[in-house]
C-alpha cells in the first residue's frame, strides 16, 4: 500500500499567535510551501462528527480571510457535486458564494469610499 503523508509547521509567538504556516506533502517533492490561513476539516469515523482545526497568521487581512472562506466554500460545493452527485445542493452553496462574494464587495467599496472621505 503507498502511503502519502502531509506536514503542516506552524510558528508562534510568545503570545502563541501563528506567525508563519508552511506544509509539505510527501508527493509533492521536498519543496515547502507557505499559508496565511488553513482550515482542516475531518469527519471522525468513531466519533461521526466533524473535527476542525482553523489557523491564521496575524498578518491576514480581514478581506483575504473572507475570501479564503468564500473559496473554501466554493471548493466544498464542486466536492459535494462530485462525490454524492447531488447538483443541487452544490448549486445552493455556490449561489451562497456569490451572495457573500457581493456582500464582501459591497462592503470593501463603502468602506473605501469612507476611508476617501
Amino acid at each position: 500500500m503507498k502511503k502519502s503523508e502531509i506536514y503542516f509547521s506552524i510558528a508562534l509567538d510568545d503570545n502563541r499567535i501563528p506567525e508563519a504556516i508552511s506544509w509539505r506533502a510527501t508527493d509533492a517533492g521536498d519543496k515547502i510551501h507557505f499559508a496565511k490561513a488553513i482550515n482542516i476539516s475531518l469527519w471522525d469515523r468513531d466519533e461521526a462528527g466533524t473535527m476542525k482545526i482553523d489557523l491564521w497568521t496575524k498578518d491576514m487581512p480581514v478581506d483575504e480571510m473572507k475570501y479564503f472562506y468564500i473559496d473554501t466554500m466554493g471548493a466544498m460545493a464542486q466536492s459535494i457535486a462530485t462525490a454524492t452527485n447531488d447538483q443541487i445542493m452544490a448549486q445552493k452553496i455556490r449561489a451562497l458564494c456569490q451572495e457573500l462574494t457581493d456582500h464582501v464587495e459591497q462592503d470593501r467599496l463603502k468602506n473605501d469610499k469612507e476611508g476617501k472621505q
